[in-house]
C-alpha cells in the first residue's frame, strides 16, 4: 500500500474510499455525532476526521506487522454518516441503515464516533442478525446511567436501553474499567449496571487481578457468541489519551489497553466501535493516533484469528 504522505488522504489508513462494503471483509463508517449538552467538552463529533488525520503515520507501522491487515481485509472508508448533532431520532435511524447496510453486505463494521449515543443505534441493527449478541464496553464509565432527564436517550444511558429492549444478552455482558463507582449527586453507578445484569469489571479489579485473568473470564463467559466491542477511549488513562468527551484519572496504560484488545479480538466480533476522540482537547493529537493504533491493533488480531 503507498500512502501519500504530501496530503490527507481524507480516509483511514489511506484505504480506498468505497461507497458500499461489497467484497470487503471490514469497512470503515464514520460516525460524527455528538449529544452537544455536555457541560464543559463538546467536540466527539470532530472525532471521526481526528482520527483518519492521525491514522495515515500509524499506517506506516502495518507493513512491519509480518501481515499487513489493511490489504487482507481489504479494508475499506465509506465515509461518515450525515448526521446533525443533537438531533437524536434522525440521526439514529440513520447511523442503523448505515451499519445494517455494512452488515447486509457480509462484512465488520469498524465504526468511528462520536460520543457514547452512537453506539444504541449499533447495537440494535446487531442485534437484528445476531439474537444472541454479548456486549463487551471498555470504558471509564458504565454509560448505564438512571438519567433520563432532559434527554431520554443520551451518551450515559445507551446500555439502559440496550438492557431493557432486550438487545444483548446481559448476564453474559461485561463493562472493563470503570472508575465511577461513585458520583457525588448519583451514588452507586455501578450497583445500577449490575442491578439490570452486567458483569462490571472495575479498574481496580483489572489492576488486582491482571490483564490476562479478566480476558480468561470474558472469553469463558462470552464463549463463541457473536460480540459487540466497543472501546470508549476513555478507559486509557488521561495522560496517553487526554483528547476524550470526559476523561477520568486511574486508567488503563497504553501496554494495558493494547493487551486487554488483542486478547478480546479473538472473540467474534461482529463490530468494533470506538468512539468519544475529542478533537478539541487532543494533546498534540495523541488520542487520534492511539485510537487508529487501537484499530490497527484490532484489524491484525482479526487477520491472525482468521488464520488459525
Amino acid at each position: 500500500m503507498t500512502i501519500d504522505h504530501r496530503r490527507p488522504s481524507g480516509t483511514l489508513f489511506g484505504v480506498r474510499r468505497a461507497d458500499s462494503a461489497e467484497g470487503s471483509r471490514a469497512a470503515v463508517l464514520g460516525v460524527p455525532f455528538d449529544m452537544g449538552s455536555h457541560p464543559s467538552r463538546v467536540g466527539g463529533r470532530g472525532g471521526p476526521a481526528h482520527i483518519r488525520a492521525a491514522s495515515l503515520l500509524v499506517a506506516e507501522s502495518a507493513e512491519d506487522l509480518g501481515v499487513n491487515p489493511i490489504e487482507a481485509l481489504d479494508l475499506v472508508d465509506l465515509g461518515d454518516v450525515a448526521v446533525t448533532s443533537g438531533q437524536v431520532e434522525e440521526a439514529f435511524g440513520r447511523i442503523a441503515a448505515e451499519v445494517a447496510a455494512i452488515l447486509d453486505a457480509g462484512a465488520m463494521p469498524i465504526t468511528l464516533g462520536g460520543d457514547g449515543a452512537v453506539t444504541l443505534p449499533q447495537l440494535r441493527e446487531a442485534h437484528r442478525r445476531h439474537p444472541d449478541l454479548v456486549l463487551v464496553h471498555l470504558d471509564a464509565h458504565t454509560d448505564a446511567y438512571d438519567l433520563f432527564e432532559p434527554q431520554e436517550y443520551n451518551n450515559a444511558n445507551s446500555f439502559v436501553h440496550a438492557a431493557r429492549e432486550g438487545i444483548v444478552d446481559v448476564p453474559r455482558s461485561f463493562h472493563v474499567g470503570i472508575r465511577d463507582t461513585e458520583l457525588a449527586d448519583r451514588p452507586g453507578v455501578i450497583g445500577f449496571a449490575e442491578e439490570l445484569g452486567y458483569r462490571v469489571c472495575a479498574m481496580r479489579a483489572v489492576r488486582e487481578r491482571g490483564v490476562s485473568s479478566i480476558v480468561d473470564e470474558i472469553r469463558e463467559t462470552v464463549g463463541a457468541r457473536p460480540v459487540y466491542l466497543c472501546w470508549d477511549m476513555d478507559v486509557f488513562d488521561p495522560s496517553v489519551a487526554p483528547g476524550v468527551v470526559t476523561p477520568a484519572w486511574g486508567g488503563l496504560t497504553t501496554a494495558e489497553g493494547l493487551d486487554l484488545l488483542r486478547g478480546l479480538a479473538g472473540l467474534e466480533v461482529v463490530v468494533f466501535d470506538v468512539n468519544t476522540v475529542s478533537p478539541p482537547h487532543d494533546l498534540r493529537d495523541q488520542t487520534g493516533s492511539l485510537a487508529a493504533h487501537v484499530v490497527l491493533e484490532f484489524l491484525k488480531a482479526v487477520v491472525e484469528r482468521s488464520a488459525r
